[in-house]
C-alpha cells in the first residue's frame, strides 16, 4: 500500500511494489498521503515514487469487472486523484522507475514534472489497444499537458514510449539511470519548495480550469 515519509521539506509518496493498481483501497491510502502534504504549513514539496517493475498501470480492471454496479462511483473517484493532483497546492514531480501505462500515465502527467529511467521501462495509453475509450476528463487532462502531436500520437495508436522517445517528445523532462531518478526527483522538488501555498493553487487551478471542471463533474463521469 502506498505510503508517505518526508526528507527535509519533500514528502514522498512511495506508490507500492506492485502493479499499484487504483484498488479503491488504494486510492484511499493515496488519498490520506495527499491530506497530509496539503495540510502541512511551510514549504514543501512532493515526489511521488514506486518501487519495482511498475510505476502505475493504472485502473484496476479486475476489481472493475467483479463490481460492474461501482464503475461511475470508480471512475470519479479516480478523476478526483487526478484532480487533486493536478491543482495541488504543492510542486509535484513524479519519480518514473518502472512502467507508467494507462492511468497510471494519466497520474504522471498531472506532476508538474517528471523524471523517467531511460533504459528501461515505457510509458504508455493502451487505451485503443484495449478498447477502453479515454473519458472526457481524461483526454482534456492529457491534451492539456502534452503537445498537439504527441497526445494525437499517444492517444490513437497507444505506442509505448522508452525514457529517450519519451523525453525527445515532451512526456517527461528528464530521462536518466535508473539509480538517479529518484535522487533528480528530489532535486527538483527541493528547488522549489518555496512555492508552496496559496499562490501556486491558483495558478494551477486557473490554468487548468477546464480540465478540472471536466474531472470534478460527478454527474456524468465516463462521458
Amino acid at each position: 500500500m502506498p505510503t508517505l515519509e518526508r526528507h527535509d521539506d519533500v514528502f514522498v509518496l512511495d506508490l507500492g511494489d506492485t502493479e499499484n493498481r487504483f484498488h479503491p483501497d488504494w486510492l484511499a491510502a493515496v488519498g490520506a498521503a495527499l491530506d497530509e502534504v496539503e495540510e502541512t504549513d511551510g514549504p514543501r514539496a512532493l515526489v511521488t515514487v514506486a518501487t519495482g517493475k511498475f510505476f502505475s498501470n493504472g485502473l484496476d480492471l479486475d476489481w472493475l469487472g467483479a463490481h460492474p454496479d461501482q464503475q461511475e462511483g470508480y471512475v470519479r473517484d479516480v478523476h478526483a486523484l487526478l484532480a487533486r493532483v493536478l491543482a495541488l497546492p504543492v510542486i509535484t514531480v513524479a519519480a518514473l522507475q518502472g512502467h507508467t501505462f494507462a492511468a497510471g500515465a494519466m497520474l504522471s502527467l498531472a506532476h508538474d514534472m517528471r523524471v523517467m529511467r531511460a533504459d528501461r521501462g515505457f510509458w504508455c495509453l493502451p487505451e485503443a489497444d484495449i478498447n477502453i475509450p479515454f473519458t472526457r476528463g481524461m483526454s482534456a487532462l492529457i491534451q492539456a499537458r502534452l503537445a498537439p502531436q504527441t497526445a494525437h500520437e499517444a492517444m490513437t495508436t497507444a505506442r509505448r514510449y522508452g525514457g529517450g522517445d519519451a523525453l525527445t517528445a515532451g512526456i517527461v523532462d528528464h530521462a536518466v539511470p535508473e539509480d538517479a531518478v529518484r535522487s533528480t526527483a528530489l532535486q527538483l522538488a527541493a528547488a522549489q519548495v518555496s512555492k508552496a501555498g496559496t499562490t501556486l493553487a491558483t495558478i494551477k487551478t486557473r490554468m487548468y480550469s477546464p480540465v478540472l471542471d471536466l474531472l470534478r463533474d460527478r454527474t456524468n463521469p465516463r462521458g
